[in-house]
């Protein structure tokens, strides 16, 4: 009697110890994506549904079949190398790269790890890939409009505010696209007969500078660049036009939906779908190499409804005969 309660126990003791290894091997083969962004998580939360949207499609849950591990720069891009070569150390089955920065730190840190980015950069200027339609090394991913609408969005700045002979550009310095942004606004600026004065911001501090310049150099209006840095200070940005009563207009539509003027640009959301419909692809078996790089062409402009906006921006009467929402 005493043998087999003592065999029962020693069974016991030998499944408590497996019982976790076990649940651990489980887990093991569970695959885990890096989601890598330079912006800070409180401004880019609404896009992690459409993220999981994507993925949803090929039949990927997050909790369920696939686990996203989420590293967030919060608009220090100097942190992006460390997080990217953190989530390699971890053997991540595939890493999300989210901006120009984050998708470049990834490619960096990496040249086995498959990388799906959303990028409003040239992907072939940046070197993440050969060429668009076949990429050929271990990325692949979204493009997004930003460069090219930049001279588009500095148009609809004048129709807004034709009067103003002088405008302001504000840009991150520290993003990779700052020298063409820099020269896509003068060369659009110069062909509308405008001075444009380029201020720069990559912290906080430097945005309330920039303002305190603008007010300075009486400037008529303000583009404001794309930018995950620049997109995480949406409430400030916003409450500093409306203060110092400037015309702004923004790449994304969330900046109008918190009181801002007006936005044009690509359809962020749905770059992010895509880009976890590419990720669930690529976990189905395909390879970055063999997947185009898809332009996302789909843009949107967005004007504030508030009649009492357009008044506090001095927009004149009439500017938007329809503003569309």
């Amino acid at each position: 009697m005493f043998d087999i309660k003592r065999r029962e126990f020693i069974t016991l003791l030998g499944g408590a110890g497996l019982w976790p290894l076990r649940s651990h091997a489980q887990q093991s083969t569970t695959p885990v994506i890096g989601f890598l962004h330079g912006g800070p998580a409180s401004a880019n939360a609404p896009l992690i549904e459409p993220f999981r949207q994507g993925l949803a499609e090929f039949g990927y849950v997050d909790g369920r079949n696939v686990t996203i591990e989420f590293s967030w720069a919060e608009g220090h891009y100097d942190r992006l190398g460390q997080l990217a070569a953190d989530l390699v150390r971890r053997q991540v089955a595939i890493i999300a790269a989210f901006s120009p920065p984050a998708a470049q730190a990834a490619k960096a840190a990496t040249a086995t790890i498959p990388i799906v980015f959303e990028s409003g950069n040239d992907p072939v200027k940046a070197r993440l890939v050969a060429i668009f339609n076949r990429p050929g090394g271990n990325a692949t991913g979204i493009n997004i409009l930003v460069e090219e609408l930049l001279g588009k969005r500095r148009g609809l700045l004048h129709e807004l505010v034709p009067t103003a002979s002088t405008i302001a550009a504000l840009l991150n310095p520290q993003t990779p696209a700052y020298e063409t942004q820099s020269r896509d606004v003068e060369a659009a600026a110069r062909n509308l007969g405008q001075r444009i004065h380029i201020l720069k911001a990559s912290t906080e501090q430097d945005v309330d500078r920039a303002f305190t310049e603008l007010v300075q150099l009486r400037v008529g209006a303000l583009l404001v660049g794309s930018d995950p840095f620049l997109a995480g200070r949406l409430q400030q940005l916003v409450a500093l036009a409306a203060r110092h009563s400037v015309p702004a207009t923004y790449a994304r539509h969330e900046f109008v939906k918190a009181g801002g003027l007006m936005s044009y640009g690509g359809d962020v959301a749905d770059s992010y779908r895509l880009a976890g419909v590419y990720i669930g692809r690529i976990l189905k078996g395909d390879k970055p190499a063999d997947l185009a790089v898809q332009q996302a062409t789909k843009v949107e402009l967005h004007i504030t409804s508030r009649p009492q906006k357009l008044s506090v921006l001095q927009c004149r009467p009439g500017c938007w005969s329809a503003p569309p929402r």
